[in-house]
């Protein structure tokens, strides 16, 4: 097992590559958006989670930055049917997203309506696959059971995602470290584990990291990474 993150260890770009800047927000302008994308570049995170209407706007702001373009399907609740699920997909592919973050159906699972919860994820899979997209398999951990969640692991793995998160951010809470140890030890090593909610220091993402985290969704992105620098003298 490797040795634990520390501030005096970890890297500025192992920071920056494990955070996806959050864009989400309901009420943020174009303008701001398209800040979060400058903010994203100049930091060089790993991507951007937009939301599904600017995809194409962080596409061309961030053309040839390196950082990728991630939005939402099915967000925040899950609950659209598999059909519109995979639509939803399709386009956020075609407009330039290159991952998909989306929302498994949580009532379901919770009325352990397996098969239907791994073949939707499985429907959103089979896109991506075509389209080479990464899909991470949002749970919604406030809502569920440690049983629930091993079992959505479980399932998201089975349909074949590449990572399980959390949480949306928009639930009565988010990640928690018990919770992504909880997820790391459901799936195998293939699969990655994503954070949302609640990573809003350098701190704490450390900590998410020494627990099991890959990526962590954020917006104090500026502050996680400048506070680094500065603990490390730069």
């Amino acid at each position: 097992m490797p040795d634990p993150w520390t501030v005096e260890t970890i890297t500025t770009e192992k920071v920056a590559k494990t955070i996806d800047h959050s864009l989400l927000r309901p009420e943020l302008t174009l303008d701001e958006v398209l800040a979060g994308c400058d903010l994203a570049a100049a930091y060089q995170v790993a991507s951007v989670c937009c939301r599904p209407l600017d995809v194409g706007h962080c596409r061309d702001a961030l053309e040839g930055s390196g950082v990728l373009v991630g939005t939402v399907v099915g967000f925040p609740h899950g609950s659209s049917t598999t059909a519109i699920k995979a639509a939803e997909a399709e386009l956020a592919l075609d407009d330039g997203a290159a991952e998909l973050d989306m929302v498994l159906p949580i009532g379901w699972l919770r009325s352990k309506k397996d098969a239907y919860v791994q073949d939707d994820i499985a429907a959103v899979v089979a896109v991506a696959r075509d389209r080479d997209a990464i899909v991470k398999v949002i749970l919604e951990n406030a809502y569920l059971t440690d049983e629930e969640k091993v079992r959505g692991c479980q399932l998201a793995e089975q349909a074949g995602a590449d990572y399980v998160k959390t949480s949306t951010g928009y639930a009565p809470s988010g990640s928690t470290m018990d919770d992504l140890r909880l997820m790391r030890a459901s799936v195998s090593e293939r699969v990655k584990i994503k954070a949302a909610g609640g990573i809003r220091t350098l701190d704490l993402l450390i900590e998410g990291l020494n627990a099991g985290m890959d990526r962590c969704g954020a917006t104090a992105t500026a502050a996680i990474i400048d506070d680094l620098k500065a603990r490390q003298g730069r």
